[in-house]
């Protein structure tokens, strides 16, 4: 295969994704250009590449980030030779991918017919059947009709999950617990599909109660070569929105981790996937696994993977994108035994969210910020500049913060020090709460599941490690407490966090 020239890319996105992807395009002297609506016009990313374009008329704040068309239209009127989509948006689009290829443009992504394959949720899960890969039973829902859908989840077992096949992040899904609840539910996660990914396909599956959420971080070039970047442990999820991830996972056996590994390549060699991806899993309290679902693209995570093995994702993938092999220069992994894993990384996502408020976003200016820094730390952040209007239109994503140490309890503390490091005036944020998280004995020791943040305070005891049960007004203020306040174990000597899911 002859290599592929890139002068000049565009970054389908906006905010810290599109300003790492500028990032790692310099280093390769190629040409960057970034779209923003008018709404974003005085966000950084714009003023971070080499040329940048608004997108969409004044009063679309959000939707040309969506537009295939009128992007495409842009990048070949400025002449760029290839697009990156990062996350979000058009990222797991097929109908993006298939125009860029059209068009003769290069997609800094895999292909569209593996996208066609991994990319849905339910395709996906054929695929993992045929690779001998555990999966969660389930089907798509094609039909309204709510007395077969609530057939069908009564034939799987309550409880249930209903997903968006379209999408992830969280957006278009729902738990249900009991056949009671299942029409509701299922109409919102119909509504919330559509809204997010133009897309209302719901699928449903059986619910696998207090599991932890692996991810295995994968690397292909065009030529069939592929490796694994090890995994990352993203337990911490509240409304399936992952907050803080880890890697590696501390307490899962090695037998384990090396069946994740060959469950996600086995995955993504069955469908030739080249580019960067990563494979989902859910694993049990007795380390069964179960295939979730392939992200054909960059994760909001990728950070802790680079920081453990040393290795540039996203400039990987423009490199594979132009047609090189993993083993050439440019990339330098030869083979699966020169991939190293050193060592942990946590990341923390601070959000404008106001814990005290049911985690409502929260949007105004900013009026003042101090940011973290010093050794083993790294900041990935979009807008975040005195004077910066926090806009409701978009995610609530303002920094992200990754800490690097030896160990995972002082890959902890250090991420401590880094959280209470940041000011930021003008808008609420999630800081303290993140500290909180990270202070707590499950965390530090890796026990926590993707109940973690739900069920936080569901075990705790008195000095006398007594189980304490009762009042749930009193349990309530002990878990704002816990919440909102520094360090629960000193401000309230009598009480101390021990479990959270035991």
């Amino acid at each position: 295969m002859s290599k592929k020239t890139i002068h000049k890319l565009l970054v389908a996105n906006r905010g810290e994704i599109s300003i790492r992807i500028f990032r790692a395009a310099t280093e390769l002297k190629i040409r960057t250009v970034a779209v923003f609506t008018h709404e974003d016009r005085y966000s950084l990313h714009r003023y971070k590449a080499d040329e940048s374009y608004q997108i969409g008329a004044e009063n679309e704040p959000l939707k040309p980030y969506l537009d295939i068309e009128e992007i495409i239209s842009l990048a070949k009127r400025v002449g760029a030779d290839a697009i990156h989509p990062g996350y979000g948006f058009l990222s797991e689009n097929v109908g993006f991918a298939k125009r860029c290829e059209k068009e003769g443009i290069i997609f800094v992504g895999p292909k569209s017919d593996v996208m066609e394959q991994l990319g849905d949720k339910i395709a996906a899960k054929k695929i993992a059947r045929k690779a001998k890969v555990p999966v969660i039973e389930g089907a798509e829902i094609n039909t309204d009709d709510v007395s077969e859908i609530k057939s069908f989840a009564r034939k799987i077992g309550f409880p249930v999950m209903l997903k968006a096949a379209a999408g992830g992040g969280g957006r278009g899904m729902r738990v249900v617990r009991e056949e009671a609840s299942l029409e509701r539910n299922f109409l919102e996660a119909k509504g919330e599909a559509a809204k997010a990914f133009n897309d209302d396909t719901i699928f449903i599956e059986k619910f696998i109660d207090s599991p932890k959420h692996i991810e295995v971080q994968i690397l292909a070039d065009q030529h069939g070569n592929i490796v694994h970047l090890y995994e990352r442990d993203c337990s911490v999820q509240r409304r399936f929105q992952k907050v803080i991830e880890v890697a590696p996972c501390q307490n899962l056996s090695q037998s384990t981790k090396d069946k994740l590994y060959e469950y996600a390549l086995s995955i993504t060699k069955s469908v030739n996937y080249s580019n960067a991806g990563t494979v989902e899993f859910l694993v049990d309290k007795n380390e069964n696994i179960f295939f979730i679902e392939v992200n054909p693209r960059i994760q909001v995570e990728h950070t802790i993977t680079e920081e453990i093995t040393g290795i540039d994702i996203v400039r990987s993938q423009i490199q594979i994108a132009r047609g090189h092999r993993l083993s050439d220069p440019q990339i330098h992994l030869k083979s699966q035994q020169e991939v190293p894993c050193k060592g942990f990384a946590i990341q923390c996502r601070i959000t404008t969210e106001d814990p005290q408020n049911n985690f409502t976003p929260d949007y105004g200016t900013i009026i003042a910020r101090r940011m973290a820094n010093g050794y083993g730390i790294r900041i990935d952040a979009g807008s975040i500049y005195t004077g910066f209007k926090v806009s409701p239109f978009f995610d609530s994503m303002l920094i992200k913060v990754s800490a690097k140490g030896r160990t995972l309890k002082g890959t902890c503390r250090r991420m401590i020090r880094a959280l209470s490091e940041f000011r930021i005036r003008g808008v609420k944020t999630n800081i303290k709460f993140l500290e909180n998280v990270i202070n707590s004995e499950a965390f530090q020791e890796g026990n926590v599941t993707v109940n973690f943040i739900g069920e936080v305070i569901t075990c705790i005891r008195d000095k006398d490690k007594k189980i304490i049960s009762g009042d749930p007004e009193k349990i309530k203020k002990i878990y704002d407490t816990w919440v909102f306040s520094r360090d629960m174990r000193s401000n309230n000597p009598n009480w101390q966090l021990i479990d959270t899911l035991t």
